[in-house]
């Protein structure tokens, strides 16, 4: 058995149009080569069998329920940590995108200081960040802050691996990110993600080149074209794996 309706309106009705010059038509032709890919996403997603989304489910239900229960002792460390350096909630919970365009509430562990934390996502993180706390620089270092997404995880509104979960608003080469990249929901059709074929291969943090916003995506797609169960159980150890050698968050 299959997945439902080959049709998805994110990508179905893109359409591209710039100027006349040389430059611009070699950029058009590029955006409509992946406008093109990004139809196509459409249709394979619609054939994954439904065992595969099945099994990926389980993984993280029992997944996310087992590292909660391993890693208690060390996260109300990290809490502890988080209140004796600064006052303030111990969590930090933004809106972000969720699969289908649905909006979900997210949860991390406060980083920066309570006053400076910005829930639109519009103001992007960037190296010796002021608004970083010592205790959440390395939170970010590690990606630790990310850990309390398991209980998102578990909720079901995210799963441990899928396209990385963005802030609603979040910008791209100074623009909207769906603004930017003409098949941004594509990324979309799957429920966000802890990690992501993206992150494993160094896809984080400022999106302000052409390269850090598109390469983001690209992988997105590339992830939900090729998604399989077991590529998920690969993407978990290739990130334990990329975080044993010092993590690439900031």
């Amino acid at each position: 058995m299959f997945l439902g309706n080959a049709y998805n309106p994110y990508v179905e009705d893109i359409s591209i149009s710039f100027g006349g010059s040389s430059s611009e038509e070699v950029l058009k032709e590029r955006l409509e080569e992946r406008a093109k890919q990004a139809r196509q996403v459409a249709r394979t997603i619609s054939l994954k069998r439904k065992v595969h989304l099945f099994l990926k489910r389980m993984l993280d239900v029992l997944g996310s329920a087992f590292a909660l229960l391993v890693l208690s002792p060390f996260l109300l460390f990290v809490i502890i940590a988080i209140r004796w350096e600064t006052p303030g909630s111990v969590f930090f919970v933004q809106e972000r995108w969720g699969k289908d365009k649905s909006r979900i509430k997210v949860f991390k562990f406060r980083s920066m200081y309570a006053g400076k934390c910005d829930k639109s996502g519009v103001a992007q993180t960037k190296e010796n960040d002021s608004r970083i706390t010592k205790v959440g620089a390395i939170l970010r270092k590690t990606n630790i802050d990310e850990l309390p997404q398991l209980l998102n995880v578990l909720k079901g509104d995210m799963s441990l691996v899928g396209p990385r979960c963005h802030p609603i608003g979040m910008l791209a080469h100074g623009e909207r990110y769906e603004d930017f990249v003409p098949y941004y929901h594509t990324r979309h059709l799957m429920k966000p993600g802890i990690t992501g074929l993206a992150q494993v291969n160094g896809y984080r943090g400022p999106t302000t080149t052409f390269e850090q916003a598109f390469g983001r995506i690209d992988h997105d797609i590339e992830y939900i074209r090729n998604f399989s169960v077991w590529m998920d159980i690969g993407l978990v150890f290739k990130t334990v794996a990329v975080e044993l050698r010092g993590g690439n968050g900031f």
